[in-house]
């Protein structure tokens, strides 16, 4: 079976494709990769609580032993931002998180982190595909360490977040770990300073309880119904590796990711004072370029996918990095997206807000920021043009997208550098359409936002129509 890398590393089903074997491969892959590019290099490994994960994990940590390279293996289940910091906090030359982050039960894979404490970039994990089967695979425990890698994490969170605001604010906290890695390990932070909070589904489980660990409205109706039926200030969920961080209002109401976006985004930058760049997905709301850039901090589009924040992140001071999905990442921090962090913040934001509520807190930003006007669609598209159904559009110099004209078209390049995203940008503020289409599924996406609801539409169908025409 041949091992291809997506643009989050690499997943699969367990046991047909992630397997023994092909983590072994993989594992050797990284070893040698690891041993080009570094002399006497470091490595750490985390798992989640999915099948075979920790199986993995030490399969991992075995073969990048047997090729001499000294390896730090969590003594636990973690979520994966809390991998990705140890990385950089110890000034390891990598890092490993075997997961399949919110991706159905019966999948599994792996996340490469480098040296800063983020995901590979591109041309890394080429890197390591091009080296599968390339060495025979060598394995013992000489250089393995059991280690904690929560200690130091935990205590970088405490510098980062002010918990005597939130103690007396009094708010009353739910959230839902939803059966993965962020276990109750949110709850067990805030509690140490005696703050109100109670977790469901904290335990990591294999099959996410029944769920997708994904932390979107569909999936959280027990984080609804248990607002619904109780006092609560907010709350919170974290999908199946804390990665990523969903919101729900004090009534069960679902906060919209690009919400939350800009509730984030005027929390960091207007209260917290973080200075630097804004980088967002070209799926993110434009509203983020027209409350916050200026002469002093960019607001930057990039590709879909956190990596992309991410090298841009390293490049240069980023305030606030976001992305649709429900992935934020801090500069202050590490170029990586993280759940529990994120979550911390939303807490602590409501808390200084003076607010008891988050339906309150939130009726009054959008008094003052304006609604969001935001909608996608996903088509299936089987035929086998799929790939060059973009740069054929891109080629037809399209000057108007339904009724509005097009001030600027931002292209986006696959892995194979073929055009596989057209973001429109049209006349007045916050009005564009995206197109993308996917490298792995058959599947395009369309996005648009616009000035009303029906505007949205009206962009949506006509991206579907454009996409359609031959």
């Amino acid at each position: 079976m041949k091992i291809i890398f997506g643009t989050d590393g690499w997943r699969g089903l367990l046991d047909s494709e992630i397997n023994e074997e092909t983590v072994s491969l993989v594992a050797q892959a990284f070893a040698d990769y690891n041993l080009q590019k570094y002399f006497a290099p470091e490595t750490a490994i985390g798992f989640d609580g999915r099948r075979n994960s920790e199986k993995f994990a030490k399969i991992f940590a075995k073969i990048l032993s047997g090729n001499n390279i000294k390896v730090y293996l969590s003594d636990r289940i973690i979520p994966t931002p809390v991998l990705s910091f140890f990385v950089k906090h110890n000034n390891l030359n990598s890092g490993v998180m075997i997961t399949a982050s919110h991706n159905p039960p019966e999948y599994n894979g792996v996340k490469f982190k480098a040296d800063y404490g983020g995901p590979f970039l591109t041309e890394e994990t080429l890197k390591v595909e091009r080296l599968i089967g390339k060495s025979s695979v060598r394995k013992n425990l000489d250089y393995v360490e059991s280690s904690n890698f929560l200690l130091p994490y935990v205590t970088e969170i405490e510098k980062l977040i002010n918990f005597e605001i939130i103690r007396t604010s009094r708010l009353k906290i739910l959230i839902d770990s939803m059966g993965g890695s962020g276990a109750d390990y949110l709850e067990r932070i805030l509690i140490a300073h005696n703050i109100s909070v109670k977790t469901i589904y904290s335990p990591p489980d294999e099959n996410f309880y029944g769920r997708l660990a994904e932390p979107i409205e569909k999936n959280l109706e027990p984080l609804k119904q248990e607002l619904k039926e109780n006092d609560y200030s907010l709350g919170l969920a974290t999908d199946g590796d804390a990665d990523r961080c969903g919101v729900m209002l004090d009534d069960g109401s679902w906060l919209s990711a690009q919400e939350t976006i800009l509730l984030l985004a005027d929390y960091v930058i207007n209260k917290k004072q973080y200075k630097g760049n804004i980088i967002k997905t070209s799926s993110v709301t434009d509203k983020l370029r027209t409350l916050f850039e200026n002469e002093s901090r960019k607001v930057i589009d990039v590709q879909v996918g956190f990596k992309y924040i991410t090298e841009e992140m390293i490049k240069s001071q980023t305030a606030f990095g976001c992305e649709e999905s429900g992935g934020f990442g801090y500069g202050v921090h590490i170029p990586e997206r993280d759940g529990i962090l994120s979550s911390l913040f939303m807490i602590e934001m409501l808390a200084e807000s003076g607010y008891q509520k988050l339906s309150e807190y939130a009726a009054h930003k959008r008094k003052e920021f304006g609604l969001i006007y935001y909608s996608r669609i996903d088509l299936s598209y089987k035929n086998e043009d799929r790939a060059k159904r973009l740069p054929d559009l891109f080629n037809r110099n399209l000057k108007n997208i339904s009724s509005f004209m097009v001030k600027e078209v931002i292209t986006f390049l696959s892995s194979r550098e073929i055009i596989n995203g057209i973001k429109f940008i049209l006349e007045s503020h916050n009005r564009w359409l995206l197109m993308r289409s996917s490298e792995t599924e058959p599947i395009v996406r369309i996005y648009a936002e616009g000035q009303s609801d029906d505007e949205v539409k009206e962009l949506l169908e006509f991206g579907r129509k454009l996409f359609d025409q031959k």
